[in-house]
């Protein structure tokens, strides 16, 4: 059977291992600033279950200082660079970094622009459980939603400054490159919703296109499509759906060639996502189109969306909360905690902790998801670190449809809210984290003397970050409760 092409895992010993690269990747990243956890990495026997911990320790060692965290971020990028590799078309074999500089048989992409036809709107409003929130109304639910922990007061006061400032949502003079412009999460729809200009990356799936064209006729803006040289730019939109879509771990120099040609200010961002091994491809394919823009363009800025299931460095005011409401907790929760012998239930931060580790890593989504995210927030600290002006905001726990692919992940959700988590639609997180980028691309963010400051500003972690209890430790009885009220 003939094996992967474009960006693909390093060869071991014959096979393509997910598990060594995963763990060579973290011994790297951890080595020069921690080598006793680095160590530790290296000796993992299991790293299916084991990599929780090597990757809180990453998050830890970068505490140490500004640099430690820095350089955390620069070895594990580059030790990725390093390590995968890029299989031709023809079985040819060459690294990574390789992939711009080989000559490419494919011929160029074309473009097609599609304008909407419907209206531009210049307020902010919020899909929430059935309405559309604006003004004070969005307001009151910002300051609930802060008041229950569920986004950090910073979240709030960004996106009441874009409130108070509508003209921010005309984006006309960006150009806001969404790739995987067909996810549940990206800006897309907002983007054009507020008449900006879209340019759009995924991959070739008729499916996909005739939703993101229909989405763009809905409303005032408009959308940029790569289209195989020989298709007509003027088709109407079946056809355009037919054609139109670009392969990013297949075609990467072609989608780099033609993003390098956009007019305009590029906001770069990263919004793919793959089940399994290809989350990791994928995500290393777009942070090697990242460097190589970055490197020929001097307006390039970035986006990601961080998922709140992973290892944050948050601040005491948190930390506080939290502790609060583990020192009310009710007498049942009490007596569970110590019917397990300390395993459920058990307080998310020790007392005084600044910062505190928020560890909300799940199991089920695995050592790859993790990776692809982690190499995400390495991206956005180095190129924060070089000036580029970079857009990352914690995303609230969605249901979107990968995750309800997952039936414990699904049931989780499910029960999530008996612990004070709020579980968001997709709706409401995408419009959400658009206006944080409007706030971002506008005001910039706060001059933080650390990464994990600016990792926490603005974060809207949907209450992970502020309950009683240690995410995992509460995580069964989530699953239960979440089963338990399916059945109901």
């Amino acid at each position: 059977m003939e094996g992967p092409t474009g960006v693909v895992f390093p060869a071991v010993e014959g096979t393509r291992s997910t598990t060594a690269l995963g763990r060579a990747v973290v011994v790297d990243a951890l080595r020069a600033v921690d080598p006793v956890g680095a160590r530790s990495a290296e000796h993992e026997t299991n790293w299916r279950h084991g990599y929780l911990g090597h990757f809180r320790r990453l998050v830890e060692a970068g505490l140490l200082s500004h640099d430690a965290a820095v350089t955390i971020a620069r070895d594990g990028l580059a030790s990725l660079h390093s390590r995968m590799r890029v299989v031709g078309d023809d079985g040819r074999e060459a690294a990574l970094d390789e992939v711009f500089s080989t000559p490419d048989a494919q011929p160029p992409l074309g473009t097609a622009t599609v304008t909407g036809d419907g209206p531009v709107e210049r307020e902010l409003s919020l899909p929430y459980r059935g309405q559309r929130l604006r003004g004070d109304d969005l307001r009151r639910r910002l300051d609930a939603w802060v008041t229950a922990g569920v986004i950090e007061p910073s979240c709030a006061e960004a996106v009441g400054t874009v409130v108070a400032n509508p003209d921010w949502l005309d984006l006309r003079d960006q150009r806001i490159v969404v790739l995987g412009a067909g996810a549940e999460m990206g800006p897309l729809t907002s983007v054009l919703r507020w008449g900006g200009e879209v340019v759009a990356v995924d991959l070739p799936r008729p499916d996909i296109w005739r939703r993101l064209l229909q989405t763009t006729r809905r409303y005032g803006g408009r959308l940029h499509l790569p289209l195989p040289p020989d298709t007509g730019a003027d088709d109407d939109d079946q056809a355009l759906a037919r054609h139109a879509g670009a392969d990013l771990l297949h075609r990467l120099p072609q989608v780099a060639e033609w993003l390098r040609g956009i007019d305009g200010r590029l906001v770069l961002g990263n919004y793919v996502y793959a089940d399994g091994a290809t989350n990791v491809r994928v995500a290393v394919a777009v942070d090697a189109l990242t460097r190589h823009l970055q490197e020929r363009r001097d307006d390039v800025a970035l986006a990601f969306l961080a998922t709140p299931t992973d290892v944050f460095a948050v601040p005491a005011e948190a930390v506080r909360h939290a502790e609060q409401g583990y020192a009310h907790r009710g007498a049942a929760r009490r007596a569970l905690r110590v019917l397990s012998a300390g395993r459920l239930l058990h307080r998310n931060y020790p007392p005084g902790a600044d910062p505190g580790i928020n560890d909300s890593l799940v199991p089920q989504q695995g050592p790859n998801y993790a990776l692809a995210k982690r190499l995400q927030r390495w991206r956005a600290t180095v190129a924060r670190e070089a000036g580029a002006r970079v857009s990352f905001t914690v995303a609230p726990p969605t249901r979107t449809r990968s995750v309800l692919r997952n039936r414990a992940l699904a049931a989780a959700y499910a029960g999530a809210h008996r612990f004070g988590i709020e579980v968001f639609d997709p709706a409401t997180s995408n419009t959400l984290m658009a206006a944080l980028l409007v706030h971002h691309l506008r005001a910039g963010g706060p001059a933080s003397a650390q990464p994990w400051q600016d990792e926490a500003y603005a974060a809207a972690h949907g209450g992970l970050w502020r309950v009683p209890y240690a995410p995992r430790s509460a995580l069964g009885l989530a699953v239960l409760l979440g089963l338990g009220g399916a059945r109901a």
